[in-house]
């Protein structure tokens, strides 16, 4: 009862500052749709299509069986965490959640293993941490691999971390069959059970997708909103020279205090004040990936309602990103300075890493860039499938012309 009144609360305030402050209410709406628009709608929408397609079609069972040698003894979760683990990768929060959240309402999870699953497969995309935070906000394409790596390392010891977290799991099947036939027959058995036609199927994922990048734009609207409006009132900053305070004891500039308090809420507010911060490139950096790590209310939020229907909690999750956001920081601070020689190294192996044409664009561009990236992940699936299926055709026609 006491929360609900809380709640209640909280909300009627917050509807006073924005019906207080008009003006910037509606500039910062309007950055936020921009932000969803020309950022986030192209990047994500092709990936939420697709991961919604391979769990119809029973290709995530697949990968699952497959993977289950690797992703069980690594992370304490089933394998078909594996393909959580790749599409959170592939195209960033939230749709590692989204796919966790799937994967427990199939009760291919579970919710421990879901809490853990969460926890580091909830990333930021590749796409966003190159191009929009090292092209768009830093303007340096080569802090894009330095970033790249601080979070995916980060996400992967906390996953590590994870493992001590204590529940009920699935237990790992037992069978003599040997697992490309395993994994062959989860793939059909899924695809029965599943039984909508290509037709409806695509439809419905289509529908389904879309509705979801509809909550997650009005989530950064809100949250935009929410920030802009508070920090207007004056109300923030002795909470911003508390954090200032506490970034110089860790060794950081106090002037990333803003930075730090928006990223709290909304990761692209954060992360963009600290580019413009007048503190050094590296404690910019580092700033920047320590928001990155914790990932903001906003995305919060959207997670929220991703795992929306299972016995997921959130606290564990929430734990998460605090020991992801320490990770990430730390490991900025070390590549961009005793470990520099790391992402150096990559750049001069792989050029294309260095430079800026991730994110650089309009909205036909990105949303170009992202199908083509969704497309070529789901070549490669294609591929494999096709090799695995032809290897047992040949095997099958040889044991039987043997027989």
């Amino acid at each position: 009862m006491k929360q609900s009144r809380s709640l209640a609360l909280l909300a009627f305030t917050l509807t006073l500052l924005i019906v207080a402050y008009p003006d910037i209410s509606f500039q910062a709406s309007l950055e936020g749709l921009k932000l969803w628009f020309e950022v986030v709608l192209p990047a994500l929408l092709p990936f939420f299509i697709m991961a919604e397609l391979l769990m119809g079609l029973g290709v995530v069972h697949f990968l699952g069986t497959l993977l289950e040698p690797i992703m069980r003894p690594l992370f304490k979760v089933p394998g078909v965490g594996g393909f959580a683990l790749a599409m959170g990768l592939a195209a960033g929060f939230p749709l590692g959640a989204k796919v966790t959240g799937d994967l427990a309402r199939a009760n291919l999870i579970t919710s421990t293993e879901g809490e853990r699953l969460i926890a580091f497969t909830n990333t930021a995309s590749s796409l966003f941490l190159a191009g929009a935070v090292g092209v768009g906000m830093f303007g340096r394409p080569e802090l894009g691999v330095t970033l790249i790596l601080a979070h995916y390392l980060g996400a992967v010891l906390v996953g590590l971390c994870l493992r001590l977290h204590k529940g009920p799991e699935t237990p790992p099947e037992k069978s003599q069959e040997a697992y490309l036939h395993r994994a062959l027959r989860a793939m059909d058995q899924a695809r029965i059970n599943d039984g909508r036609p290509l037709g409806k199927l695509f439809g419905d994922t289509a529908k389904n997708g879309f509705s979801a990048m509809l909550f997650i734009g009005g989530c950064i609207m809100f949250f935009s909103v929410v920030v802009q409006v508070v920090a207007a009132t004056g109300l923030l900053n002795p909470v911003r020279a508390g954090l200032g305070w506490v970034l110089q004891f860790v060794g950081l500039d106090a002037s990333l205090s803003s930075a730090v308090l928006h990223g709290f809420f909304e990761t692209t507010l954060g992360t963009q004040l600290s580019s413009k911060a007048t503190a050094s490139l590296g404690a910019q950096v580092t700033t920047a990936s320590l928001i990155l790590g914790w990932s903001g209310l906003s995305v919060h939020g959207q997670v929220a309602a991703m795992v929306a229907g299972t016995r997921i909690r959130l606290t564990p999750y929430v734990y998460a990103r605090f020991l992801h956001a320490v990770f990430a920081a730390s490991l900025a601070a070390l590549l961009l300075g005793p470990a520099s020689f790391i992402p150096a190294s990559l750049i001069k192996a792989l050029p294309a890493l260095g430079s800026g044409q991730y994110l650089d664009g309009s909205f036909g561009a990105r949303l170009l860039a992202s199908a083509r990236l969704a497309t070529s992940f789901l070549l490669i699936l294609i591929i494999i499938l096709s090799t695995v299926w032809l290897l047992r055709r040949i095997v099958y026609i040889s044991m039987r012309s043997r027989d």
